[in-house]
């Protein structure tokens, strides 16, 4: 049995990786912000896949937060591309590139370059609405993730050992990690695993739940954790095996998380969750650097 993985080496780099990030990209996305104030966007477009079309919902849910400037994906004027490769060709045809400095990534699973993409999107939008009290928490982010890195979600690990399917449930900032929470069951732990907004669930996909369906829920201290509670707890009374991240519900089992304000505890909990992952992998008889049939890079034709 593997002792330590790539996935688990790459994704414990997360906090040194956030740290370089935040410094090197100081200067590049103050003048990126800059520039959107005085020529603000009538809309922005995300284009993305993967891991990162995940981060490209965060980004939404953001810049329609902070900025009430619609966000959909398509296509767009002012070009920015954020990338971990520096000499990519889309680099190079952006009008302004944004380096991730998450450094090489051999996992097939992705996950500094996540968290990096997450904290670059997090960074430019403080710095395009100068909102002062995310400039002044993003500092802090890289001790929150070396906290959240030590997190105990063993529970997630006894729980889904021998799960066959899961839903995924967050809303708002947190969407994007159950949608990435997803992926990574499916590539790592050979798990079917979906992930739906907590608005969504409620319709046709709670059909699914009986005794014993496991439930991952994500929230953020914001006016969408009630709600994800109170879901939570009906889910539980259906007999569900619901396990919560960052808040309490009745017959839900809590995952320890780490305080943060609501635009930074996604990046936390999806610290915590690929550490779970990992060893949710292995003790599946799983190898999460050698999923079958993937391979690290897929090429668009």
């Amino acid at each position: 049995m593997l002792t330590t993985t790539r996935m688990f080496q790459e994704a414990a780099q997360a906090a040194d990786v956030v740290r370089t990030q935040l410094a090197r990209n100081a200067g590049p996305l103050a003048a990126l912000g800059a520039r959107l104030r005085l020529r603000p966007p009538r809309a922005v477009v995300t284009c993305a896949r993967g891991s990162s079309d995940h981060a490209a919902t965060y980004a939404k849910y953001l810049i329609e937060s902070y900025t009430g400037v619609l966000t959909s994906k398509e296509g767009g004027a002012l070009t920015v591309a954020l990338c971990n490769t520096v000499d990519s060709p889309l680099m190079q045809l952006v009008d302004v590139a944004v380096p991730l400095h998450a450094g090489a990534e051999t996992s097939v699973a992705a996950t500094k370059s996540y968290i990096a993409s997450l904290s670059a999107i997090a960074q430019l939008l403080a710095c395009w609405t100068d909102d002062q009290d995310l400039l002044r928490a993003l500092p802090k982010t890289p001790d929150l993730l070396a906290r959240a890195w030590d997190c105990d979600w063993n529970a997630v690990v006894e729980a889904l050992r021998g799960a066959v399917n899961l839903f995924v449930v967050a809303r708002g900032f947190g969407l994007g990690v159950a949608q990435e929470a997803a992926l990574k069951l499916k590539e790592t732990c050979g798990l079917h695993a979906e992930a739906f907004s907590s608005a969504e669930v409620k319709h046709g996909p709670m059909a699914l739940v009986r005794a014993g369906f496991p439930v991952l829920m994500f929230t953020q201290d914001d006016d969408t954790r009630a709600g994800i509670a109170e879901l939570a707890a009906e889910f539980a009374a259906r007999g569900a095996r619901v396990l919560l991240s960052g808040a309490q519900a009745s017959g839900a089992l809590t995952l320890p998380t780490v305080q943060a304000p609501p635009v930074i505890e996604p990046l936390l909990a999806i610290q915590s969750f690929y550490r779970a992952a990992d060893a949710l992998a292995r003790a599946r008889g799983l190898d999460p650097d050698r999923p079958p049939h993937l391979n690290k890079v897929t090429e668009t034709l």
